[in-house]
């Protein structure tokens, strides 16, 4: 059954490269320990492995450091394996979590991401590449650095001849394959949530609560974003329907692709520390408790509790501050001093019973640094958790599938938490560079972790929490990063995404009119600016002749009435849509008494070259010679090469091409009327 699904050349290239003697060690192959001890022990550092693949498999399942006690755990744990396990099992493991690169695992996710196969279908050259992969794949990656890829798939082809496992021939062969790659075709939207969905069930077919168009939309953002980041940072998103609590919306990180960004860590289930995001939650239990009201005289001073003395982020102190504006400006001091009269431990187990979960450091018990970011936090809950400033003061748990029941706790009272959210929303400062207006207003708070390593906001709007991180996976600081500056605008970005989306607007085709208002100096209004050739009718403002049918007339008609008309600058035609062009725009000219210059029985016609035609140059001509000529049509004529005027006008003209490639010919009348065609210049 194995050789079915996985075929036999794959396993024999792993096999004879990685552990010649699998079926037959306990685990541990000691000469290859001895030998690389021996190694280790004279550089002084662990150079050399000597893992066997049920080691290898240890690893995978309980990673271990790099160090000699290191090493000893990993034998003690594939010596289990082994006992527990048949070679057989053991085997299947290392094909099923193997890494190859990006976040791809097992042998089945490399052979048909890179080579879009089955591994039951892998060529000698294809399965070599594959089993060398997992050494080190971020360098070994063929589609980043196929040079390497090839020399290290060749390592192993040289190795199976000289074991006499392959034929000296079929490895000839194989070293002339070059490192093909098939193209890219795996679906791509949501991917972390898709790897952590696909670790959740067991299921062949998984349906979720994500909102296609809107995750589409958020994962073109985070790419938007992402050369605003600093290097090595990332971002994650998360967008819950507070109604419902459906997940609609899920990025865990900037770029999956990038491996200097940990493309491939889901920032949105990462524990990082959150900053001031927990202070609404503690003045809203503290209102509960009848601790403070909203307008309560709170102390802004420096203070000492035993070694632990907090500041404020501008360093600076406010002195008597009132609840409400110690909120709004997210002050440290006040928040310590209520939390201290709530009781941390008291705090922490009031949001680990509703789904959110401090993570505090071995043994740490919680204290008053909680409210500060001194304790980790899960983006996923954060999010959960502020819906409850959104449903009454319960919080509700995510749905991250149709059938996930509706399941909540209560947080705080449905007061409390409406109070919280209008400070967070009426005295809140004004979001930056707000696009879109603000249908419903957008309780929003920041969070700025110590050191500047983790940059957060959470937003409740109408309908949605919308939650944003931003920082440096390895946990390293960004200085400058802090929640205002570099979470928020990214909050606004998608709060506007989400009004955009249920005020229904049309989707349009990107030439839909637009009304626009703008500033003038001392109030005057110049006219539109035309290129100085430009004038008469040329222009975008002129006057027309209507006959009583609505149709274009001679000036001199009979009962012929004027009228002004606006349209778009003549050059501008092969840029804009047919519904914008002025044989569209303006009515169509009379039969009867045509406009001067207006042919209304032909059309504009281009003549001198066919559509798709070949044009070669003359033996020894350094050029080809096009003469041209148009028909029909009305008024002047304007010629385009590729997009760009020709110096010469008129009813006939002459190209002189001396370039190869692809071309394509325009000529367009006073009217609109366009005529083109297509050729190749050899």
């Amino acid at each position: 059954m194995l050789d079915n699904l996985i075929g036999a050349r794959y396993p024999e290239a792993l096999i004879n490269y990685e552990d010649r003697w699998f079926w037959k060690h306990p685990g541990v192959n000691p000469f290859s320990v001895a030998r690389a001890a021996w190694q280790d022990l004279t550089s002084g550092r662990v150079i050399s492995g000597g893992s066997t693949l049920t080691m290898q498999v240890a690893r995978l399942l309980d990673p271990h450091p790099k160090t000699f006690g290191g090493k000893i755990l990993q034998l003690w744990r594939a010596l289990q394996l082994e006992w527990h396990l048949s070679k057989r099992e053991i085997l299947i493991l290392y094909l099923n979590r193997a890494p190859f690169g990006g976040t791809l695992q097992g042998n089945g996710a490399a052979s048909w991401a890179y080579l879009g196969k089955s591994p039951a279908n892998l060529s000698y050259s294809e399965a070599a590449m594959l089993a060398v992969l997992p050494q080190v794949p971020s360098r070994l990656r063929p589609d980043r650095w196929p040079e390497r890829a090839e020399a290290a798939r060749n390592k192993v082809l040289e190795r199976m001849a000289a074991q006499g496992v392959w034929s000296r021939e079929q490895v000839k062969e194989s070293r002339e394959e070059p490192i093909w790659l098939a193209p890219r075709q795996m679906p791509q939207l949501a991917p972390l949530f898709s790897r952590m969905m696909l670790g959740k069930s067991k299921s062949d077919k998984i349906v979720t609560t994500l909102d296609a168009g809107l995750q589409r939309r958020l994962e073109e953002l985070a790419q938007n974003w992402k050369g605003r980041l600093p290097p090595r940072s990332s971002l994650a998103m998360i967008v819950v329907n507070h109604t419902d609590m459906r997940v609609r919306g899920w990025v865990g990180s900037v770029d999956l692709n990038d491996d200097s960004r940990f493309g491939h860590v889901d920032m949105v289930n990462a524990i990082r520390s959150p900053g001031s995001v927990l202070k609404p939650f503690v003045y809203g239990l503290a209102l509960d408790e009848g601790l403070i009201h909203p307008a309560s005289l709170l102390q802004d001073v420096p203070r000492r509790t035993g070694d632990y003395r907090p500041g404020n982020f501008d360093s600076g102190f406010h002195g008597p501050i009132n609840m409400s504006e110690a909120l709004v400006r997210s002050l440290n001091l006040p928040a310590v001093q209520v939390l201290e009269a709530y009781g941390p431990k008291r705090f922490a187990a009031k949001l680990r019973n509703v789904g959110l979960p401090l993570y505090l450091p071995n043994g740490a018990a919680p204290n008053l640094s909680l409210i500060l970011g001194g304790a980790g936090a899960k983006l996923e809950d954060m999010a959960a958790a502020y819906t409850a400033f959104a449903r009454h003061g319960k919080a509700g748990k995510l749905r991250l599938q149709p059938d996930d029941p509706l399941l909540e706790r209560p947080l705080m009272s449905s007061g409390a938490a409406w109070i919280i959210r209008r400070i967070m929303a009426d005295e809140a400062q004004p979001l930056p560079d707000s696009a879109l207006p603000r249908v419903a207003p957008l309780a929003w708070k920041t969070g700025t972790s110590y050191g500047y390593r983790d940059a957060w906001a959470i937003g409740v709007n109408a309908r949605y929490v919308i939650g944003i991180w931003t920082g440096r996976p390895d946990g390293t600081p960004v200085v400058g990063q802090f929640g205002f500056a570099s979470a928020v605008p990214l909050l606004n970005q998608v709060n506007n995404i989400l009004l955009s989306r249920s005020a229904n607007l049309p989707e349009g085709d990107g030439n839909c009119r637009r009304r626009l208002a703008t500033w003038l100096l001392d109030g005057s209004q110049p006219p539109t600016l035309l290129l100085s050739e430009q004038e008469g009718i040329n222009g975008i403002r002129f006057p027309i002749w209507l006959d009583d049918k609505g149709q274009r007339v001679a000036a001199d008609c009979p009962q012929a009435k004027q009228e002004m008309v606006n349209v778009w600058p003549l050059p501008l035609e092969p840029w804009l849509p047919a519904s914008e062009r002025r044989a569209v725009r303006l009515p169509p000219a009379s039969t009867i008494c045509p406009p001067y210059g207006h042919d209304a029985q032909l059309p504009l016609q281009l003549t001198g070259v066919r559509d798709g035609a070949i044009i070669k140059r003359l033996p020894g001509a350094a050029e080809a010679t096009l003469p041209l000529q148009s028909s029909g049509g009305a008024g002047e004529r304007w010629w385009f090469l590729n997009g760009e005027p020709l110096t010469e006008r008129g009813r006939n003209v002459t190209l002189h091409l001396t370039d190869k490639g692809d071309y394509q010919l325009l000529v367009m009348d006073d009217v609109g009327q366009i005529a083109t065609v297509k050729f190749v210049m050899q």
